[in-house]
């Protein structure tokens, strides 16, 4: 089965509006053992829509279009489908009641354009929207069975997970069972992991199962993607080339599948009934607020400091003026101690950036000095990081954090990292 994902829509097209709804889609299916084939963008004009739906029906099976379901002018799904497919639009009773109930609901006059979305091109199977007022449909173009979806993320993640790849399975005709493994690092770059996993994906005959990488500075995803006739085929399957994943990365793991750094972090705090306290400079308060947001007890966060200015950190901290006023790593440890005696942590964060310029990076570097107590024992961190202001601030966050984990789980801090300058 081809699959072609289109996505309709002039912000989309001009770049105004990222399409994470296309990120969402291909997921869904390439994880459900579904090949998508290709992804089209086309702009919100008729005879370009025409042309793209003429175009997919010729060389896919199946084609899921997203966006243009709306009310106004510029939506235009419905009628160019009813134009594709030969068929005029007709009304669709039950959907324009239930939009005038949910109106009605709220307390509010239902506008007249909204009857346009229960106009749906004749012979169309009905696909239910339980949250919005955009159905749903599908309808044969040429060969092809197309499915049309509203463009509101939530709107559409319903519409796909409970019903549009639920239609697709049925149309395979037969369930196949896939998995897929995720490692998420920090500190190696693409084309040093792909060298580091040579050969994992022979370790399994047939083709079975795909090595790929997702880059998203400053983390990459590492996943292994496996087919088979049942779970327990794929837990054998997978289980030698998931440890063959961990030997090789090793401690640039940071977590794995739906985990992350900081759920890891507190994972290790929440073993031992401990507590962090973090202070940050250049990060605009990026590490404390991760932290907070994943947190199990708020009270295991406990308040620390941002600011650009080191004498503010000297002042709330209670440490030694900086002679230089720059920071260093003495500095960084000092701080780091001081302020968990301040708060009573079990566990300091610190994390300086002086930003620097440099001959060989023209767009500047930062200096990260980092330091990391819990009362018995202090490490320290120096990495230059080169870049922009805004890639710098997103390195040295995940750096701080990285530290720390490795810090609780015994590893080494100061491993070099490929964003580093060596």
């Amino acid at each position: 089965m081809k699959i072609e994902i289109l996505c309709t829509g002039d912000e989309i097209l001009s770049g105004k509006t990222t399409n994470t709804n296309y990120s969402y889609m291909a997921r869904q299916l390439v994880e459900n053992g579904f090949d998508v084939c290709w992804g089209t963008t086309v702009g919100d004009d008729r005879q370009s829509l025409v042309d793209a739906f003429q175009q997919a029906s010729a060389r896919a099976n199946v084609v899921i279009v997203n966006g243009g379901l709306g009310p106004t002018v510029d939506d235009l799904s419905q009628e160019v489908a009813a134009t594709a497919a030969g068929v005029e639009l007709v009304l669709h009773e039950e959907w324009y009641n239930r939009i005038a109930a949910w109106y009605q609901s709220r307390g509010r006059k239902r506008p007249q354009n909204n009857t346009k979305q229960a106009m749906l091109p004749a012979g169309a199977e009905f696909i239910d929207n339980p949250i919005g007022t955009a159905c749903g449909f599908a309808v044969d173009i040429g060969t092809a069975r197309f499915f049309f979806t509203p463009g509101v993320p939530r709107e559409m993640f319903r519409m796909m997970d409970e019903q549009v790849v639920p239609k697709l399975k049925k149309m395979r005709g037969g369930d196949i069972v896939t998995r897929v493994k995720r490692f998420h690092t920090f500190g190696i770059g693409e084309s040093r992991a792909d060298q580091m996993l040579n050969g994992v994906e022979d370790m399994v005959d047939g083709n079975r199962v795909k090595l790929g990488f997702q880059s998203h500075y400053p983390q990459l995803e590492t996943k292994l993607t496996a087919r088979g006739d049942s779970g327990e085929e794929l837990d054998r399957m997978l289980a030698p080339l998931e440890t063959a994943v961990r030997e090789r990365l090793g401690n640039f793991i940071v977590c794995e599948d739906d985990h992350s750094i900081e759920s890891n972090i507190h994972d290790h705090l929440s073993m031992i009934n401990g507590s962090i306290v973090v202070a940050e400079m250049h990060s605009a308060g990026e590490i404390a607020t991760r932290l907070l947001t994943t947190v199990d007890d708020p009270k295991r966060v406990k308040p620390g400091i941002v600011s650009l200015d080191l004498l503010e950190i000297e002042a709330y901290v209670g440490s030694r003026p900086n002679r230089h006023g720059l920071p260093d790593l003495e500095y960084a440890a000092d701080v780091a101690e001081k302020l968990r005696e301040k708060t009573a942590a079990t566990h300091a964060l610190v994390v300086l950036v002086n930003l620097v310029v440099t001959d060989e990076i023209e767009q500047g570097a930062g200096d990260v000095f980092i330091g990391i107590s819990d009362g018995a024992k202090t490490k320290t961190r120096l990495a230059r990081l080169p870049g922009s202001h805004r890639w710098i601030r997103a390195g040295a966050s995940e750096l701080g954090l990285d530290c720390l984990r490795r810090f609780l789980a015994g590893q080494p801090v100061n491993e070099k990292i490929d964003f580093e300058q060596h």
